[in-house]
C-alpha cells in the first residue's frame, strides 16, 4: 500500500533540495507530474495531492507551479512528455501510474530529482540502485505487489473456495511476466489449485481472454498488477462481470474482488 507520509516525506526533501539554488530567485518552484493515465482518472486525487502540498508549506501558484504531462494510455509517448517537463526546467518530477513513467523520467535526466509512486519492483526495473540507497537523482516507494501476488492467490482462494480453476492475467510485454508466473504457479501447486495462465498485451488480447477463461472452467481470474492492466481496470471489470467470473485486481490503493 502506498503510504502518503511517506510520499510527503520524499516529495518535501525533493522540492527542498530544488529550493537550495533558487534561494536568490524570485521564481516559483515548478513540480512536473508525469502519468501514464489521464486528468480525468486522476481527477479525484488532485484535492488530496494539493491538500498533501499544503502540508509540507506549498500551495499552487503561490509559492509552486505544477506542469501536468497526462500518457493518456499511450505508453509510448511517455519519453516524449518527459523530454518536456525537462525542457520546461521543472525543479522535480513526480512520476505516477508505473515503473515505466518512472523510467521514461530517469532517461530524460539525471540532475532534476524524480519521485515515483507505487513501482512494484525499483530494483529490477532499473530505477535505484538498492532500496536502502537508491542513488542517483531517483527516489521514491513500492507497494511490493508483485511480491504479493502469492498471497493474494491465497486471498482469493478463501474468497471464492469453491474454485479449483483460477487464471492468472499476465501482460505479455511486460519484461518480468515469467517472474510472476513462476511465483503464483508455486503458491497454486501449495494450495492444490490449478492455474491457467492467459497472456495479454492489448486490448483486443484482455477481450479473447474471458472466452478462454470460461472454455478452462476458471472459477476465478487473478489479475497481475501492471500499468497496463490499471488503465484497462474498467474493460477487465466489465468482463468479468459479463462472464460472471470473480476476479481479483489491484484497483487504487487496495485489492478489489468483483463478479
Amino acid at each position: 500500500m502506498i503510504d502518503r507520509r511517506e510520499f510527503l516525506v520524499l516529495l518535501s526533501a525533493a522540492m527542498m533540495a530544488a529550493r537550495a539554488p533558487r534561494a536568490q530567485q524570485k521564481a516559483l518552484l515548478a513540480i512536473g507530474y508525469l502519468d501514464t493515465g489521464s486528468l480525468g482518472a486522476f481527477a479525484p486525487y488532485l484535492a488530496p495531492f494539493n491538500q498533501g502540498l499544503g502540508e509540507i508549506g506549498y500551495a499552487e501558484g503561490k509559492n509552486v507551479t505544477i506542469e501536468y504531462r497526462w500518457a493518456e494510455g499511450r505508453l509510448d509517448q511517455l519519453p516524449a512528455l518527459a523530454a518536456q517537463l525537462v525542457d520546461r526546467k521543472v525543479d522535480v518530477i513526480v512520476a505516477s501510474g508505473g515503473f515505466l513513467s518512472a523510467l521514461a523520467a530517469k532517461h530524460a535526466t539525471s540532475s532534476v530529482p524524480i519521485v515515483f509512486t507505487g513501482v512494484s519492483d525499483p530494483v529490477g526495473s532499473g530505477l535505484v540502485v538498492s532500496l536502502a540507497r537508491p542513488g542517483g537523482n531517483v527516489t521514491g516507494f513500492s507497494p511490493f505487489a508483485l511480491e504479493l501476488m502469492p498471497k493474494r492467490l491465497e486471498l482469493i482462494c478463501e474468497l471464492v473456495p469453491q474454485a479449483k480453476v483460477i487464471a492468472l492475467l499476465v501482460n505479455s510485454n511486460e519484461p518480468r511476466a515469467q517472474g510472476v508466473v513462476k511465483d503464483v504457479q508455486e503458491a497454486a501447486r501449495t494450495k492444490g489449485i490449478q492455474l491457467q495462465i492467459l497472456m495479454a498485451g492489448n486490448e483486443g488480447e484482455i477481450d479473447a481472454a474471458f472466452p478462454t477463461l470460461v472454455q478452462q472452467q476458471a472459477g476465478a481470474l487473478l489479475v497481475s498488477p501492471d500499468p497496463f492492466f490499471s488503465l484497462r481496470r474498467e474493460q477487465i471489470v466489465g468482463l468479468a462481470a459479463r462472464y460472471a467470473v470473480p476476479q481479483l485486481t489491484r484497483g487504487g490503493k487496495t485489492p478489489q474482488l468483483a463478479a
